[in-house]
């Protein structure tokens, strides 16, 4: 039995609502669960130094954790003079996994910063930034295609992103914090609409997994990023 009493394959209850900012050109709030995180995305009319006169775009994020997003206060990453290795690795994960979306041609050259803060968190922050960043990703784009400063749409598919893990020894989709904290096997499944990958991260927490597992688990993983991409099908209609 799951502590939250979900089925093994069950997601958190999914909830995107999009327009939560005022000057952003694109966001929203994605809550997974108990895990809430704000995404916003900024257009930039010009594209970092390294690729000037490329004629490509790029797409960056960042990512960030307010102080009691958990049970205890976090101190902030701008007291203590630098960012953590997680965060950095977090939001580099989250930039490469929106870029796998991006026709950065079709874009053009220009750059769109996508930043991840996160509210609550109850395990699946970076799934949830991912998920919640290509929301605000499609919402940005959608601004350049109606004012014609592309012509041709730059995204070329969804990008969603859900965990999954082997917990109490079953696999489980969409881990919060009670079971990441005590999985044997924990992962980390980014994949396009189509059902293409575009990142896995897994590791054995406590106890070796698999192959049969690893597939088992990815079979949930694809079950869960069908229901996600629905839910941002949803919100940018």
């Amino acid at each position: 039995m799951r502590p939250s009493g979900r089925n093994l394959s069950e997601m958190r209850a999914i909830s995107i609502e999009t327009g939560v900012t005022k000057h952003a050109e694109g966001s929203c709030l994605i809550r997974m669960g108990d895990t809430h995180v704000l995404c916003t995305a900024t257009i930039e009319d010009k594209a970092p130094s390294f690729l000037k006169g490329s004629g490509l775009g790029w797409v960056t994020a960042e990512y960030g954790m307010l102080p009691r997003a958990t049970n205890t206060r976090n101190r902030r990453e701008a007291a203590a003079g630098k960012q953590s290795g997680r965060t950095q690795e977090i939001q580099r994960l989250i930039g490469r996994a929106l870029r796998a979306g991006v026709d950065r041609v079709a874009l053009g050259e220009r750059q769109i910063v996508v930043d991840c803060d996160v509210i609550q968190a109850d395990g699946g922050t970076r799934c949830a930034s991912i998920t919640g960043g290509w929301v605000a990703l499609r919402l940005a784009v959608n601004r350049l295609l109606k004012a014609g400063l592309v012509t041709s749409d730059p995204l070329v598919d969804h990008v969603a992103a859900v965990s999954c893990g082997i917990y109490a020894g079953q696999p489980v989709c969409d881990l919060d914090y009670a079971e990441d904290s005590e999985a044997g096997t924990d992962g980390n499944f980014i994949l396009t609409g189509s059902g293409k990958l575009i990142e896995v991260q897994m590791s054995a927490e406590g106890a070796t997994f698999s192959r049969d597992q690893m597939n088992t688990l990815l079979d949930l993983a694809e079950a869960g990023i069908a229901e996600l991409v629905a839910a941002q099908k949803a919100a940018t209609a």
